[in-house]
């Protein structure tokens, strides 16, 4: 990646503990990760949807909607994933800056690009979330029979069967969707963020 000289960083007189005061809230980034088909997008939503009735701003970085515009042009090699979350890590960051609950839902198959989101953050602004599923599992439920193609090696370097997922090793917080439903799910994650006095 080429290094940009003669640019420098302009500071806003707006900061975004300004911002955070406005929405009645703090920000920070919610890193959803998991095998395909494990529910990330699906308790994602459902998150959203529950932290916007209470009056909460907050933004879903969906995987599949981002590869619709800004990630379009990377593929699904290791160096597309990493610039994949790289690029993500730092729309995150710009959310929170702006005051706003960034909820990211992305497979992020490695530890490594995960920790390039994390280093992006400050302390207490990144959490990551383990969506947790068995591979069989994911499998069963293949609503759009990606695990099938992959099986068929139609999909190549396909997370769970052609390629490695890397599950986080101290995530703050374990889902396991082949046990909760998607709202006791999206529930737990609102009580982790009252614990974490991000919401009130």
């Amino acid at each position: 990646m080429t290094v940009q000289k003669n640019i420098v960083w302009h500071p806003h007189k707006v900061a975004r503990a300004n911002r955070q005061a406005i929405k009645k809230h703090k920000s920070c980034v919610l890193w959803l990760t998991g095998l395909p088909s494990s529910g990330k997008s699906t308790v994602a939503n459902e998150l959203d949807y529950m932290l916007n009735e209470r009056g909460v701003h907050t933004y879903v970085l969906d995987g599949d909607n981002i590869r619709h515009g800004l990630n379009k042009n990377l593929g699904f090699s290791k160096e597309d994933r990493k610039e994949n979350i790289r690029r993500i890590g730092e729309v995150a960051k710009l959310f929170t800056d702006a005051g706003v609950i960034a909820i990211t839902a992305f497979i992020s198959p490695f530890a490594e690009d995960r920790k390039t989101a994390r280093d992006l953050m400050g302390t207490g602004e990144f959490f990551e979330i383990y969506i947790k599923c068995s591979v069989e599992k994911c499998m069963e439920r293949d609503p759009k029979g990606l695990y099938k193609k992959a099986i068929a090696g139609e999909i190549k370097e396909f997370t769970g069967i052609s390629q490695p997922y890397e599950a986080p090793e101290n995530p703050e917080l374990v889902i396991e969707t082949d046990i909760l439903s998607v709202k006791e799910a999206a529930g737990k994650i609102m009580d982790f963020l009252a614990a974490q006095k991000i919401i009130i």
